[in-house]
């Protein structure tokens, strides 16, 4: 997976207006009016999911021919039912039953093949604000967007649906590695901020205990495919015209969010991003799962709405590529490590893989200065 992603936003944000959209899965009704102030659980649009339909074997249920199915149903076409009633009855002292398995509406009985199709009653969904802040605009029938002043921290990739808790420092240094014993009843509706590395064991017992959401530097691809029960490599694939990951038809929702900073494997949480994260310990947050690396690009996100917001930025920064600009590194060999730019090459320059293309040159912490590709540098300020 490349890491490099030009929406010219860093990944750390301290302070500035942050745009959250929340739409219903399905044409719904709005419940907020704009400029209303909303909390986190609070209901901003509802509407009714419909269910798949449902198909009965009732020929094989009763043990009677296809064509027979008509005359043994207790219900017709477009008739409702309700789920544990009876659906269908052969005559006779021993005549057997079948069941409804849901309620719903009897939509079709086929003859030919004995199946009875139940069309089952919509569910209510409900959709949350998720967040603290105001409602800027209202999309009709479809759901708002909010905005909050903010820090921000955008991941390289996620899993999960859009959660909020608050955050909870698990790792007392950004290279810790997560395990199943540090994970406790202290931690229900929390989203906490790890270090390197999180075992699937550990992310088991964070569902067990209603953990929110786990921030992470990295994670080892066995046991992410361990924790979401993936055995077949056709999981991993996704759509060439819409990549987004996971793919939504083979990944259920895992029961909690996992952000990942930094990338697969074992990698140290970047200095930048576990120190906005530490000093915002024990405040509310919002953790945003969906990654999509094609238009319309999205990042998996961490919103932290502040308390105080002096100086809010209306738009994110998008600092430029300069001489005396701090960087994180994305090639593999300094993933996570901040540096300083010393030079931006004017024209296409040889770097360590050979290559010529645009590079830029940077120092790390250890003084040393070295030549990367531009693509492997990400402008924090």
């Amino acid at each position: 997976m490349s890491l490099y992603i030009p929406e010219g936003i860093p990944p750390v944000i301290s302070n500035a207006m942050a745009r959250i959209e929340r739409r219903l899965p399905y044409p719904g009704e709005v419940l907020v009016r704009q400029g209303s102030r909303v909390e986190p659980e609070d209901i901003v649009a509802q509407t009714l999911k419909p269910e798949p339909p449902q198909i009965v074997n009732v020929a094989r249920s009763l043990g009677i021919p296809p064509s027979q199915v008509a005359r043994a149903m207790s219900h017709e076409v477009n008739a409702r039912v309700e789920s544990g009633r009876v659906l269908a009855r052969t005559a006779g002292v021993s005549g057997r039953t079948c069941l409804a398995p849901v309620t719903g509406t009897v939509a079709n009985i086929d003859s030919e093949t004995g199946y009875v199709t139940i069309a089952p009653d919509p569910t209510e969904y409900t959709l949350q604000a998720t967040v603290r802040g105001i409602v800027m605009e209202v999309i009709p029938y479809e759901g708002v967007v909010i905005e909050a002043p903010s820090a921000q921290v955008y991941g390289v990739f996620g899993v999960g649906d859009d959660r909020s808790g608050v955050l909870r420092l698990l790792a007392t240094d950004p290279s810790d590695s997560v395990k199943p014993d540090q994970i406790d009843a202290r931690s229900a509706y929390a989203i906490l901020i790890c270090g390197a590395s999180i075992s699937a064991a550990a992310l088991r017992c964070a569902v067990k205990e209603q953990v929110r959401g786990i921030i992470v530097g990295g994670i080892d691809e066995s046991e992410l495919h361990d924790f979401l029960g993936w055995t077949d490599a056709r999981n991993w694939q996704v759509g060439l015209h819409s990549w987004q990951w996971p793919s939504p038809l083979n990944a259920p929702d895992p029961k909690l969010t996992i952000l990942v900073t930094e990338g697969f494997g074992t990698h140290p949480m970047n200095a930048a991003t576990f120190d906005l994260l530490s000093a915002q310990d024990r405040q509310e947050a919002l953790i945003e799962g969906l990654t999509r690396l094609r238009r319309p690009l999205r990042r998996p996100r961490v919103v932290i709405p502040l308390t105080r917001s002096g100086g809010v930025q209306v738009e994110p920064p998008r600092p430029s590529l300069r001489p005396g600009a701090s960087v994180r590194l994305l090639d593999n060999d300094h993933l996570g490590q901040i540096a300083q730019v010393r030079a931006v090459s004017p024209s296409p320059r040889r770097v360590a893989s050979r290559a010529t293309l645009p590079a830029v040159e940077v120092v790390g912490s250890d003084g040393v200065a070295i030549w990367l590709p531009r693509t492997c540098v990400e402008v924090l300020s």
